[in-house]
Protein backbone atom coordinates (compact mmCIF):
# COMPACT_ATOMS: atom_id res chain seq x y z
CA UNK A 1 0.00 0.00 0.00
CA UNK A 2 1.75 3.52 -1.29
CA UNK A 3 1.35 6.16 1.06
CA UNK A 4 0.84 9.50 -1.23
CA UNK A 5 2.30 12.80 -0.43
CA UNK A 6 1.13 15.87 -2.23
CA UNK A 7 3.13 18.73 -2.98
CA UNK A 8 1.64 21.90 -5.08
CA UNK A 9 3.21 24.33 -7.26
CA UNK A 10 1.95 27.37 -9.28
CA UNK A 11 1.26 24.79 -12.02
CA UNK A 12 -0.43 22.27 -10.19
CA UNK A 13 -0.53 19.59 -8.31
CA UNK A 14 2.20 17.05 -8.47
CA UNK A 15 2.00 13.29 -6.92
CA UNK A 16 4.87 11.37 -4.81
CA UNK A 17 4.30 8.30 -3.39
CA UNK A 18 6.61 6.89 -0.65
CA UNK A 19 8.88 4.78 -2.63
CA UNK A 20 9.57 8.42 -4.66
CA UNK A 21 10.36 10.36 -2.02
CA UNK A 22 12.26 7.90 -0.39
CA UNK A 23 14.13 7.52 -3.80
CA UNK A 24 14.74 11.26 -3.75
CA UNK A 25 15.99 10.87 -0.12
CA UNK A 26 18.39 8.69 -1.63
CA UNK A 27 19.55 10.36 -3.70
CA UNK A 28 20.12 13.63 -1.98
CA UNK A 29 22.19 11.29 0.61
CA UNK A 30 24.30 10.36 -2.32
CA UNK A 31 25.02 13.57 -3.19
CA UNK A 32 25.69 14.97 -0.23
CA UNK A 33 28.15 12.11 -0.14
CA UNK A 34 29.86 12.93 -3.62
CA UNK A 35 30.10 17.12 -2.40
CA UNK A 36 31.79 15.88 0.70
CA UNK A 37 34.17 13.58 -1.01
CA UNK A 38 34.75 16.44 -3.60
CA UNK A 39 35.58 19.21 -1.04
CA UNK A 40 38.02 17.16 0.96
CA UNK A 41 39.55 16.05 -1.96
CA UNK A 42 39.70 19.14 -3.88
CA UNK A 43 39.28 22.09 -1.87
CA UNK A 44 40.01 21.65 1.50
CA UNK A 45 43.36 23.06 2.72
CA UNK A 46 45.76 20.28 3.55
CA UNK A 47 46.33 19.62 7.29
CA UNK A 48 49.26 21.01 8.79
CA UNK A 49 51.00 17.35 9.76
CA UNK A 50 53.57 18.68 12.26
CA UNK A 51 50.16 19.29 14.59
CA UNK A 52 50.01 15.09 15.24
CA UNK A 53 53.75 15.02 15.92
CA UNK A 54 57.09 15.60 14.09
CA UNK A 55 57.78 12.20 13.28
CA UNK A 56 56.20 9.76 10.75
CA UNK A 57 56.23 5.69 10.97
CA UNK A 58 55.91 4.76 7.57
CA UNK A 59 55.37 1.21 6.66
CA UNK A 60 56.05 -0.41 3.46
CA UNK A 61 57.68 3.21 2.40
CA UNK A 62 60.74 1.47 0.00
CA UNK A 63 58.37 1.13 -3.21
CA UNK A 64 55.27 2.45 -5.19
CA UNK A 65 52.66 4.34 -2.70
CA UNK A 66 54.76 4.16 0.49
CA UNK A 67 57.78 5.88 -1.28
CA UNK A 68 55.20 8.55 -2.42
CA UNK A 69 53.69 8.88 1.06
CA UNK A 70 57.20 9.50 2.68
CA UNK A 71 58.10 11.89 -0.62
CA UNK A 72 54.72 14.27 0.64
CA UNK A 73 55.56 13.44 4.53
CA UNK A 74 59.34 14.25 4.41
CA UNK A 75 57.60 17.17 1.65
CA UNK A 76 55.45 18.53 4.73
CA UNK A 77 58.03 18.64 7.29
CA UNK A 78 58.04 15.97 9.05
CA UNK A 79 61.19 13.46 10.02
CA UNK A 80 60.49 9.68 8.88
CA UNK A 81 61.09 6.38 10.52
CA UNK A 82 60.76 3.56 7.05
CA UNK A 83 59.77 0.20 8.10
CA UNK A 84 63.35 -0.19 6.28
CA UNK A 85 65.26 1.31 8.95
CA UNK A 86 63.24 -0.40 11.40
CA UNK A 87 64.84 -3.57 9.75
CA UNK A 88 61.79 -5.85 10.02
CA UNK A 89 60.25 -8.13 7.57
CA UNK A 90 56.20 -8.44 8.56
CA UNK A 91 55.83 -11.50 6.78
CA UNK A 92 57.99 -13.37 9.46
CA UNK A 93 56.52 -15.58 11.95
CA UNK A 94 56.93 -14.03 15.20
CA UNK A 95 54.50 -11.07 16.01
CA UNK A 96 56.13 -9.95 19.49
CA UNK A 97 59.52 -9.35 17.46
CA UNK A 98 57.44 -7.04 15.48
CA UNK A 99 56.46 -4.91 18.30
CA UNK A 100 59.23 -4.78 20.51
CA UNK A 101 61.64 -3.60 17.05
CA UNK A 102 59.15 -0.63 16.45
CA UNK A 103 58.96 -0.17 19.85
CA UNK A 104 62.83 0.43 19.92
CA UNK A 105 62.89 2.36 17.27
CA UNK A 106 60.15 4.62 18.18
CA UNK A 107 61.03 5.13 21.77
CA UNK A 108 63.01 8.31 21.85
CA UNK A 109 60.68 10.15 18.95
CA UNK A 110 57.32 11.58 19.55
CA UNK A 111 55.55 9.38 16.50
CA UNK A 112 52.89 11.68 15.22
CA UNK A 113 51.80 9.92 12.33
CA UNK A 114 51.58 6.37 11.01
CA UNK A 115 51.11 5.14 7.80
CA UNK A 116 50.03 1.48 7.54
CA UNK A 117 51.12 0.93 3.90
CA UNK A 118 52.69 -2.47 4.10
CA UNK A 119 50.84 -5.56 1.94
CA UNK A 120 51.60 -8.63 -0.42
CA UNK A 121 49.63 -10.56 -1.91
CA UNK A 122 50.21 -13.49 -4.63
CA UNK A 123 53.00 -14.03 -6.97
CA UNK A 124 49.59 -14.23 -9.78
CA UNK A 125 45.63 -14.11 -9.87
CA UNK A 126 44.53 -17.56 -8.22
CA UNK A 127 41.65 -19.11 -6.47
CA UNK A 128 41.86 -19.66 -2.84
CA UNK A 129 42.15 -23.26 -3.42
CA UNK A 130 44.99 -22.82 -5.52
CA UNK A 131 47.36 -20.68 -2.91
CA UNK A 132 50.04 -22.39 -1.14
CA UNK A 133 49.71 -22.21 2.74
CA UNK A 134 52.79 -20.18 3.64
CA UNK A 135 51.72 -17.67 1.16
CA UNK A 136 48.33 -17.75 2.94
CA UNK A 137 50.13 -16.89 5.88
CA UNK A 138 52.14 -14.53 4.94
CA UNK A 139 49.55 -12.48 3.73
CA UNK A 140 47.91 -12.40 7.09
CA UNK A 141 50.67 -11.73 8.94
CA UNK A 142 51.58 -8.61 7.36
CA UNK A 143 48.09 -7.00 6.22
CA UNK A 144 46.33 -8.66 9.56
CA UNK A 145 48.58 -8.83 12.38
CA UNK A 146 51.70 -6.39 10.81
CA UNK A 147 48.95 -3.77 10.80
CA UNK A 148 47.56 -4.62 14.56
CA UNK A 149 51.02 -4.81 16.06
CA UNK A 150 52.64 -1.25 14.66
CA UNK A 151 49.52 0.45 15.47
CA UNK A 152 49.81 -1.03 19.15
CA UNK A 153 53.93 -0.02 19.29
CA UNK A 154 52.71 4.23 18.95
CA UNK A 155 49.41 4.26 20.44
CA UNK A 156 50.60 4.69 23.92
CA UNK A 157 52.68 7.66 22.75
CA UNK A 158 49.92 8.99 20.79
CA UNK A 159 47.52 9.03 23.39
CA UNK A 160 50.14 9.85 26.24
CA UNK A 161 50.85 13.04 23.64
CA UNK A 162 47.27 13.55 23.41
CA UNK A 163 47.42 13.64 19.31
CA UNK A 164 48.43 11.50 16.37
CA UNK A 165 46.82 10.49 13.44
CA UNK A 166 46.62 6.72 11.92
CA UNK A 167 46.33 6.21 8.37
CA UNK A 168 45.47 2.83 7.13
CA UNK A 169 46.08 2.07 3.17
CA UNK A 170 43.36 -0.74 2.05
CA UNK A 171 42.69 -1.19 -1.73
CA UNK A 172 39.99 -1.29 -4.36
CA UNK A 173 40.41 -4.97 -4.52
CA UNK A 174 37.96 -4.91 -1.00
CA UNK A 175 35.89 -2.08 -2.35
CA UNK A 176 35.15 -2.17 -5.55
CA UNK A 177 34.75 -6.08 -5.74
CA UNK A 178 34.44 -6.98 -2.16
CA UNK A 179 34.07 -10.78 -3.12
CA UNK A 180 37.19 -10.77 -5.84
CA UNK A 181 37.60 -14.33 -6.38
CA UNK A 182 41.25 -14.18 -7.94
CA UNK A 183 42.57 -12.68 -4.94
CA UNK A 184 40.50 -13.59 -1.82
CA UNK A 185 42.83 -13.66 1.01
CA UNK A 186 44.33 -10.46 -0.47
CA UNK A 187 41.52 -8.50 -0.73
CA UNK A 188 39.39 -9.76 2.85
CA UNK A 189 43.02 -8.76 4.74
CA UNK A 190 43.06 -5.54 3.08
CA UNK A 191 39.23 -4.85 4.09
CA UNK A 192 40.24 -5.02 7.62
CA UNK A 193 42.94 -1.70 7.48
CA UNK A 194 40.15 0.19 5.61
CA UNK A 195 37.36 0.38 9.01
CA UNK A 196 40.27 -0.54 11.57
CA UNK A 197 39.54 1.50 14.75
CA UNK A 198 40.90 1.53 18.12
Amino acid sequence: MDMDLVVENKEGKVDFTAGGFNGLISFLNQSFSLLKWVFSTFLRAPKDLSNYGSWALITGATDGIGKAFADQVARRGLNLILIKVVAHDFSGSDASVTLESIKEAVKEVEVGVLINNVGVTYPKAMYLHEVEEEVVKGIIRVSLEGTTWVIRAVLAGMINGKRGAVVNVGSGASVVVPSHPLYTIYAATKAFACPFLF
